[in-house]
């Protein structure tokens, strides 16, 4: 198995000092939108998160919306999308079987449509939410455009085994567990996928800044707000923060698991430096 570690999105909020913490209050930021392509032995391709999709850079402001557009100025780079990445690794869309995504906001889910063949692994909380979308809220992260082509979705339960302190649900044989972490939106997850004699969790939106799981520097005060403002239940956010916080300090030592969020760039960088490029796995 091959893991690769990808941003299909670069968005370029105003003031780096007060979204990645470093810089000038009037430098642009920086926020990646963290994807893995895990290249399976039985299962095809297996896609967890998707960034931004074709449709969404051809059409940014009827995809995403405006104030989306407006807030985050996103490169809008094709080649950044997942099914280019896929294609520059030598594969095709119909070789991706399988979509795992953390969440189904507008920058998680805009790739979706990109693969309308693969079966799409969802919290059956958030499924909900981002199909009936019942508060202002829920209006603006959730896009039915993006899900209009009709993903061929696989819902899950809150039922599970115990896994580092957490609940998990298999979602693809021995390799791919969903593990709740709802706060940041009802039906959050991060994902665990094993890769050789570690785990990888992408911990999506539970998080955004490194140092909230680290602790190499408090979280930026831009990042801060905005977490609050856009969670659904801002005191379970935290304290599933609080946790992947914890199993970070009781395993950073082992090595036996490696977190990471979906927007922050540093911890991108980390996997690419630390595979010698955007790969690791064998």
């Amino acid at each position: 198995m091959k893991v690769h570690h990808v941003s299909c999105a670069t968005m370029c909020p105003a003031s780096r000092r007060l979204v990645n913490g470093v810089g000038g209050y009037l430098e642009t930021g920086e926020m990646c939108c963290h994807v893995l392509i895990v290249e399976t032995d039985r299962d095809g391709i297996v896609l967890v998160d998707t960034g931004l999709g074709t449709a969404d850079v051809a059409d940014p402001k009827r995809r995403l919306g405006a104030p989306f557009v407006a807030a985050t100025r996103p490169r809008l780079a094709v080649e950044e999308t997942a099914l280019r990445r896929v294609e520059a690794l030598g594969h095709s869309l119909r070789d991706v079987r399988h979509v795992v995504p953390t969440h189904l906001d507008l920058d998680h889910a805009g790739g979706l449509s990109d693969f309308p063949d693969a079966d799409v692994h969802v919290h059956a909380a958030e499924l909900a939410a981002a199909t009936t979308r019942p508060t202002r809220h829920d209006r603006m992260r959730y896009r039915p455009i993006q899900l209009a082509h009709g993903p061929k979705w696989v819902e899950y339960s809150e039922e599970g085994e115990d896994w580092m302190g957490f609940r998990r649900v298999r979602a693809i044989a021995e390799d791919v567990y969903l593990v709740p972490t709802p706060g940041h939106s009802r039906g959050h997850v991060a994902v665990a996928v094993r890769d050789g004699d570690r785990w990888l969790l992408h911990c999506g939106d539970a998080y955004f800044f490194h140092g909230e799981v680290d602790g190499e520097a408090p979280c930026p005060p831009g990042l801060t707000f905005f977490q609050w403002y856009v969670a659904y239940d801002d005191a379970a956010r935290k304290a599933n923060r609080d946790r992947l916080r914890a199993l970070y300090t009781r395993t950073s030592g082992s090595g036996e698991v490696a977190l990471f969020s979906a927007h922050c760039p540093v911890e991108l960088a980390r996997f690419e430096k630390g595979s010698g490029g955007a790969t690791i796995g064998a």
